[in-house]
């Protein structure tokens, strides 16, 4: 962006030099450089403090990794990549034939432990029989129940549901695959639908100016001559960088980390990007300005340099 402000004020002085005619020489040249060098400092120190710009924004969204409950045979995907699902619709199912083998047994054993505890009682009524074999005829019918309801558990998780609205995305998974139930592999990514996040990605001293509720715009870069309006949401307390996880190491200086920037959520309030939103694909990236109440004239010249880089969009990278 600054390369930007520079590129034009040559050419506002090649015209003004064209238009009246200025000849070229240790003075006038010299003195335009001079007065550029004032100039676009000025206007770079006064918008860099006071309206913040970040040429990493990215919007993010959050994906929820699909563990099953149980380990088996995958046999059915019925799912399509990509399709909006209501909640509760199906993702694919697990061969439930041993979990069903599992109730059927403890279903068995349930029916004789539980005629066990009616003999018992019976017979403890009749004073011939003793308390302790009830309690213990009693005992093992709950504990019965209890794994058959774990079992049951088990049997209706063979069939793995969508959590929410949402859709699975990039739908690898097929059957006669063995499915685990181990959080570091997941059979599915579902992505819940849900809005997007915008985070700009602001330099640390940046947070000067930074208010809650300050106007600010966004441009995307697959939205190309397009900026919207949004608003500071919120500053993020924390950054990844200054991050300590409980360890049995000791912290030290092991090198220059980098410094990291300061997470700005920014709520886009502008209603022309409803009509856009659809071309917005998750964890699209773009440019964001900031503009604080402080020398507010200033913040024009930050909106129209925001608005070069967002035309400069349509330059498509030869790489």
């Amino acid at each position: 962006m600054d390369l930007l402000l520079i590129l034009t004020y040559a050419a506002i002085c090649v015209a003004i030099f064209k238009l009246f005619r200025i000849p070229l020489n240790k003075w006038t040249v010299p003195t335009a450089v001079l007065g550029g060098i004032v100039l676009i400092g000025a206007l770079i120190f006064l918008m860099n403090y006071n309206h913040p710009y970040s040429e990493v924004s990215r919007s993010y969204f959050v994906s929820t990794p699909i563990v099953p409950a149980v380990s088996g045979q995958v046999i059915e995907v019925p799912v399509q990549g990509n399709r909006i699902l209501e909640k509760g619709d199906v993702l694919f199912r697990i061969d439930p034939t041993p979990f069903e083998y599992r109730v059927r047994s403890l279903k068995a054993q349930l029916v004789s432990a539980k005629a066990d505890q009616f003999r018992a009682s019976e017979l403890a009524r009749r004073n011939v029989g003793n308390l302790r074999d009830v309690d213990t005829t009693r005992a093992r019918v709950d504990d019965l129940q209890a794994q058959l309801n774990i079992a049951q558990f088990e049997l209706d998780n063979t069939t793995v549901r969508a959590p929410s609205k949402g859709y699975v995305t990039q739908v690898s998974l097929r059957p006669g695959i063995y499915a685990v139930k181990m959080p570091l592999r997941p059979a599915m990514v579902f992505v819940p639908l849900e809005d997007h996040a915008y985070i700009a990605w602001m330099r640390q001293n940046s947070q000067l100016r930074l208010s809650l509720g300050d106007e600010a715009e966004i441009a995307f870069d697959g939205i190309p001559g397009e900026v919207f309006e949004a608003r500071v949401k919120m500053v993020m307390p924390v950054i990844a960088e200054g991050q300590v996880q409980p360890s049995g190491n000791l912290i030290g200086f092991t090198g220059s980390p980098p410094a990291g920037r300061v997470p700005v959520v920014l709520e886009v309030t502008d209603p022309d990007f409803e009509q856009y939103r659809s071309l917005m694909p998750g964890g699209a990236y773009g440019q964001a300005a900031l503009y604080s109440e402080h020398f507010h004239h200033v913040a024009i010249m930050r909106k129209i340099l925001l608005r070069m880089a967002a035309w400069m969009n349509y330059i498509f990278p030869f790489h």
